[in-house]
This record gives structure tokens, sequence and C-alpha cells, in this order.
């Protein structure tokens, strides 16, 4: 398989995840009890990180071997884009889900699910990149 396929079946999958997560998963976590919170809130991080993580650190690794190999626009925006969402990931979503499994509620969970609107466009995003870099 090559790079750009791999690049692109990695960023199609993690768009796919992400989608998930906002339109299914992040939604329902307004229906956990605020006494539930914080286990339910540490076994979702600690599931969704088996899943993510592998994907994640696979694609940002795929974007920058096909930057550097193929430098163009396109390949940069590609491997800016896998990175942006890593370090985004990091930085602000893993410190919000912390937040949330101290203290759940309403707002925080809108906040979450308004905030990784970002995400969900930057993934989408990237499998266009990917496509077009076929």
């Amino acid at each position: 398989m090559s790079w750009e396929l791999t690049n692109l079946v990695l960023a199609a999958a993690l768009a796919g995840l992400i989608w998930t997560v906002q339109l299914v998963l992040y939604p329902l976590f307004a229906l956990v009890g605020a006494s539930e919170w914080q286990p339910y809130g540490a076994e979702h991080r600690r599931r969704i990180t088996w899943v993510a993580a592998p994907l994640m650190l696979s694609s940002v690794g795929v974007a920058i071997v096909l930057a550097l190999q193929e430098p163009s626009r396109l390949s940069a925006l590609n491997a800016a884009l896998a990175v942006g969402v890593f370090v985004l990931t990091g930085l602000v979503f893993a410190p919000l889900h912390g937040r949330l499994e101290r203290q759940a509620g309403q707002r925080a969970i809108s906040r979450l699910v308004r905030a990784n609107w970002l995400r969900t466009i930057a993934w989408t995003a990237q499998v266009v990149c990917a496509a077009a870099l076929l």
C-alpha cells in the first residue's frame, strides 16, 4: 500500500471516529448522572484512547513522511491538519475531559461538544487533502 493510500485510510478512519464521537458519544454524556460521571468519564477516556491514539500517531507519522517525501502545499496542509489535531487533542481536549471527570455539568458538556467541531472539521478536511494527494 502506498503512503498516499495509507494516509487516506488513516484520515478516513479518524474522520469516521470523530463524527461518531461528535454525533453519538459526546451528546450522550448529558445522560450520565452527576454521581456516575467520574468513573464514566475516566472509563470513556481510557477506552477511547486505545482506539484513537494508535490511529492518531500513525496519521501524524504518515502525514509527515508524505510531506517530506513529496513536498507541496497540499502535503504540508495534510501534515499540519494531522499534527494540529494531535496537539489540539492533547492540549485542549484531554484537559476538558479531566475537568469533566472532576465536575460534570450541562455547560461543560455543551462546551466540549461545541469545541469538538474543530477536530471534526479538521479531520474531515484531512480526508479531502488525503484524497487529493492520491
